[in-house]
């Protein structure tokens, strides 16, 4: 006897994720999408009403408000809220059918790679993911150093985030970013938006929004018999091409590989450049750094650019591999785990293939993977001044010399900073 049947599939909801702290830049993104993709809609979590122990969610779509709900706090977290409700809200219209894009409009500081992580891990599928920017506030919000609590952005009572560091994240994560027709931006605003990200797909915004991509039908007219009259017969009019940020909302979209894009082992970081004011210094380096000297100059290092990032390693720790990661004027340094070549051959099979391959690509026949990838990018940046700083931090030839037995023996500088 036959069992009962298995239960439907339900259909997939392509799901795109939008952040970033420009607000305006933002709302102009997720307006064009619900105007360029039919039956989509935006469900957006206002995390500003957490002080009152709720989150206000929304549904809408291009002609206005469809639902509205409140989800209650998790462990006083917003952003845990966020994570809690987004899942089941996504498959409930998933289930209901008739949507064809789900547009994740996340709130001012939630940084995407979290909620793409989430909204993945729950089984659905991330079809793209897009910061939204203003051109003319890159660099005022890269030189923000503000706690995100001073200006009512924080996610959670422990949120000891800034405002350089989270805008920095959501910009470098998403592979395109929506840019907002701004009058105020000039060239030097526009080439450091690229310098900064330059692998990402930027496609402008603007206020007005372009040719939907409605399919229509219409009629042609054949001749009936001769004795009677003209019979219309249907005819469907070919799909109207997608606008550019609805096909990077459909693009599709690897977690994994993104997440791998941002881990400081293999990165994908900018390269050399210098145009309209603007500069990237790429500095790579074999030797390694003698870590009170580095520590001495942290705080020189950190404000000479709007923006660096890269692994470096220290001869007091030589099987360490440490992430740099300065915006706003504050430096965050971490042990990003252990440098391939300190590890057994065994364990390799335990790493990431990317990783395998990205040492590789770099490998040193005396130091492995081990060295120096710092990438400095700023406005006015002292390219020779910060690179003879940068050589000033290496150990010299004597220290060198000495062998590694000599130089984990050197004061460890950095235990306080990463609280070994």
């Amino acid at each position: 006897m036959a069992g009962p049947p298995a239960p439907a599939v339900p259909p997939d909801l392509p799901v795109v994720i939008v952040g970033g702290l420009h607000t305006d830049a933002r709302r102009a993104a997720v307006a064009r999408l619900l105007a360029d993709v039919p039956g989509s809609v935006a469900l957006h979590h206002d995390l500003a009403t957490a002080a009152a122990g709720t989150v206000v969610r929304t549904i809408r779509d291009a002609s206005g408000l469809l639902d509205a709900g409140e989800a209650p706090l998790v462990n006083d977290c917003a952003c845990c809220a966020l994570r809690e409700d987004l899942v089941p809200e996504l498959e409930r219209l998933r289930d209901a059918g008739g949507t064809r894009l789900a547009v994740v409009e996340l709130w001012d500081s939630v940084e995407p790679k979290a909620m793409a992580e989430v909204v993945t891990a729950g089984g659905l599928t991330v079809t793209g993911v897009i910061t939204a920017v203003d051109p003319a506030l890159v660099l005022p919000y890269l030189g923000n150093g503000d706690d995100l609590a001073d200006g009512g952005l924080a996610a959670a009572a422990t949120d000891q985030r800034t405002v350089a560091d989270t805008f920095a994240r959501q910009l470098e994560y998403a592979p395109v970013l929506a840019v907002a027709h701004s009058p105020e931006a000039d060239d030097e605003d526009r080439e450091l938006l690229a310098q900064l990200h330059p692998t990402a797909h930027q496609v402008p915004i603007g206020q007005a929004t372009e040719a939907g991509s409605i399919t229509e039908a219409g009629s042609t007219t054949e001749a009936g018999p001769a004795d009677g009259p003209a019979v219309p017969t249907p005819r469907l009019r070919p799909p109207a091409p997608l606008a550019p940020l609805a096909r990077a909302a459909l693009a599709g979209f690897d977690v994994e590989a993104a997440a791998a894009a941002q881990h400081p082992a293999c990165a994908l970081l900018p390269a050399e450049a210098d145009a309209h004011g603007v500069s990237t210094l790429v500095w790579n380096r074999r030797r390694p750094f003698h870590p009170e000297r580095l520590y001495a100059a942290l705080e020189d290092l950190t404000c000479a650019a709007a923006r660096s990032r890269g692994r470096f390693w220290l001869a007091d720790k030589p099987d360490t591999l440490f992430h740099w990661d300065a915006a706003g004027g504050a430096l965050c340094v971490e042990s990003a785990g252990p440098w391939l070549a300190s590890l057994p051959d065994a364990a390799w099979e335990m790493v990431p293939p990317v990783r395998r391959a990205a040492a590789a690509l770099d490998w040193d026949a005396e130091h492995g993977d081990r060295c120096q990838h710092l990438v400095f990018t700023s406005p006015g940046l002292d390219r020779d001044g910060l690179a003879r700083l940068l050589e000033s931090c290496l150990l010299t030839d004597a220290e060198y010399a000495a062998g590694r037995d000599a130089w984990q023996r050197l004061p460890h500088a950095f235990d306080t900073l990463l609280e070994v």
